[in-house]
């Protein structure tokens, strides 16, 4: 027994020697591809450092120098021997490698140092929550325009998706599902995303708009995307802690916290943020169901699941396959060794989690009934049938929506679709592998991390393995989308914690590995890469980067939100005779602006229609003659290619004030 266990031993060893030096060799042939062209294009320059200084890239630069440094750390071994321990290290210790099962595994008399091990796991939840909402709450207020002391979080959205989210939150607020559409013009009030067909209804799943419509009812919908990232780092924490110890969960947690991916979408009123909620929620608790085998958690497990399929139905599918296999396969046989694995158990598991789902299929029903007049109809195909065909789902979309072509074809932003084929499949793969990443930590932290589980993972238990099985099955579903995503990444937003969760796991091989093997400072080396990343992240330091990659992000972001506000206040500040209509022409060249943003009862003091933009509106068309009349407000048209507001008298010859 003890030649077997020594044997095993040294095959885990070498495993972990060849995991170490493949991450080592694939990060530098990384590095090395983008730095090597750069230092060739110094040759002939007269100051080649301040040159190489001014193009230094945020995702490789640094890590030039940590991977030159690696093998010189690597070689630096503390002398064998056993060195007394602080106490208060110890302490530390004993706290961050506690975990689940070590509690359940105390004897009752140890009640009061098992309820120390929960106040500690709390404690360190705590930190996490408060980093993240930290994050937030500081990407709201970051100044994007000095002039006017513009924060980012005093600007409208950005996106078509956040006014239809918004446009749904009101419409549940309301008590409603849907609207009517107006009754005598209702194509004047087309809104990007909406549903105009005699209901007026957002495209969207309802889970989102449940979701802001409880701080949309207190004027904070924002504060509901914070809170949604402070939770699900939150369970990021607990379900590292589940899979390993407190150390492993914290890891996670933290970096969840301070992903700029995630603190940046949380000010961002899309579906990403409710959906990790529940996906949060799932995956914590299916983790802890497959030791406990509890029916609590798998009720859990299916609550958080079927409202991340209320939000985005795809990203839940994705993300959730592999968990379905794993459950299928354990149902099958017979479950596990443990004593109350018994068919009645099994049975209370599948209700558990499948009783979630068929409510939250049943409110799907509803939803769709009460807006397209068909329950297995959503409101999303309805809209992409009519409004954007050639952005469906699938290869050759192009080619498949163009034979489908209807009246009220939004031909501007359909024929932005570019038909996917497999080449732009594998591109499109490529840029969202890339972008998440980036926007998750860092493109050598993660890919390092990921080859030493994939090689040294022999170490993790089996529940880890759904981890990474779950951001390859969450890419596998987005392949058929001709989009690569809002910044190239947002259908794969959702790896995010799972990549923070297997970079923990990665670093807790390594650091037991380096404590084996006495390389005390191979953990200072692989703490730098992860503050390199963040430095990058967070801080803009002169000369080597102007801006860091969070501060670029929002300025961009900022663009449209910027033009919005701008035109709120121009909105604002000239139409003076109200009630009034503004009837926008909007500039054909830009698909990404739309200002026809109304409440759903379209009975605000100021709502917005739509006019072609080719077109004059003169008094030789009797039915924009008509339209003060029959909307019963004053009218005015807005030119966005000239930026100018008229107010419109509808007497000959026609003036324009």
């Amino acid at each position: 027994m003890t030649e077997s266990r020594e044997s095993e031993r040294r095959y885990s060893n070498t495993l972990m020697v060849v995991a170490q030096l493949m991450a080592f060799f694939v990060a530098l042939a990384i590095v090395a591809s983008v730095e090597l062209p750069r230092m060739g294009a110094l040759a002939a320059s007269d100051d080649k450092l301040a040159d190489w200084i001014a193009g230094f890239n945020i995702d490789t630069t640094f890590y030039l120098v940590l991977l030159l440094l690696a093998p010189v750390v690597w070689r630096i071994r503390r002398a064998p021997g056993v060195r007394p321990r602080a106490s208060w290290k110890k302490t530390v210790r004993e706290w961050l490698s506690d975990s689940p099962s070590s509690s359940d595994d105390a004897p009752p008399y140890e009640f009061r140092t098992k309820n120390l091990r929960l106040c500690v796991a709390w404690c360190l939840a705590g930190i996490v929550a408060l980093t993240s909402f930290g994050v937030s709450v500081g990407i709201s207020v970051y100044q994007v325009d000095d002039q006017r002391q513009l924060r980012f979080g005093d600007l409208p959205p950005a996106y078509h998706d956040e006014y239809s989210y918004l446009f749904q939150a009101k419409t549940f607020l309301a008590g409603r599902m849907s609207f009517p559409s107006h009754a005598t013009m209702p194509e004047l009030f087309d809104q990007m995303h909406v549903l105009n067909e005699g209901r007026f209804a957002s495209r969207y799943f309802p889970g989102v708009g449940a979701w802001i419509a409880v701080f949309q009812a207190f004027g904070k919908p924002y504060l509901g995307h914070w809170l949604a990232g402070t939770f699900t780092a939150m369970l990021v924490f607990w379900t590292g802690r589940e899979l390993a110890n407190n150390g492993v969960g914290l890891l996670a947690g933290m970096l969840t916290a301070l992903s700029p991916g995630m603190g940046l979408f949380s000010n961002l009123l899309l579906s990403h943020h409710p959906a990790l909620v529940g996906l949060s929620l799932f995956l914590f608790a299916f983790v802890r169901m497959q030791r406990t085998s509890s029916k609590r958690d798998a009720i859990l497990a299916g609550v958080g699941l079927t409202f991340a399929m209320l939000c985005r139905p795809m990203t839940a599918a994705g993300f959730g396959l592999p968990f379905g296999i794993w459950f299928a396969w354990f149902v099958f046989r017979g479950g596990t060794q443990r004593r109350d694995q018994s068919p009645q158990a099994r049975s209370a598991l599948i209700a558990g989690l499948a009783i979630p789902l068929v409510i939250g299929f049943l409110v799907l029903f509803i939803h769709n009934k009460a807006i397209t007049g068909n329950g297995v109809t959503t409101p999303y195909q309805l809209y992409t049938d009519i409004y954007t065909p050639r952005h469906v789902y699938g290869f050759n979309n192009v080619e498949r929506g163009e034979k489908h072509l209807g009246p009220k074809v939004i031909e501007k932003y359909d024929t932005w679709a570019e038909n996917l084929t497999p080449p732009r499949a594998v591109t499109n793969v490529k840029h969202r592998v890339i972008a998440s990443l980036q926007w998750t930590l860092g493109i050598i932290p993660l890919t390092m991390a990921t080859i030493v589980i994939l090689i040294g993972g022999t170490r993790l238990g089996g529940r880890w393995w759904l981890i990474l099985a779950a951001i390859l099955s969450l890419h596998a579903a987005h392949i058929p989308y001709w989009y690569a995503g809002i910044m190239e990444w947002h259908y794969v937003f959702e790896t995010g914690p799972l990549l923070c969760l297997a970079f923990a796991a990665s670093t807790w091989i390594l650091f037991t590995n380096w404590t084996e093997q006495r390389r005390s400072l191979m953990r200072i080396w692989w703490a730098a890469c992860v503050v390199a990343s963040m430095l990058v992240t967070f801080t803009n330091i002169d000369p080597l980067w102007l801006r860091s990659r969070l501060a670029n992000a929002i300025l961009e972001t900022s663009f449209s939100r910027l033009k919005y506000h701008d035109f709120h206040e121009l909105i604002e500040n000239q139409v003076t005779e109200r009630p009034a209509l503004v009837l926008v022409q909007h500039d054909p060249s830009d698909i990404h602006i739309d200002y026809v943003t109304n409440d759903p009862g379209l009975d605000s003091e100021i709502i917005f229609g739509r006019i072609d933009s080719d077109k004059l509106f003169t008094v030789d068309q009797p039915r924009d003659r008509d339209i003060a009349v029959k909307v019963n407000r004053k009218v005015y048209v807005f030119r966005a290619n000239e930026w100018r507001l008229y107010l419109v008298r509808f007497y000959p010859p026609l003036e324009f004030f």
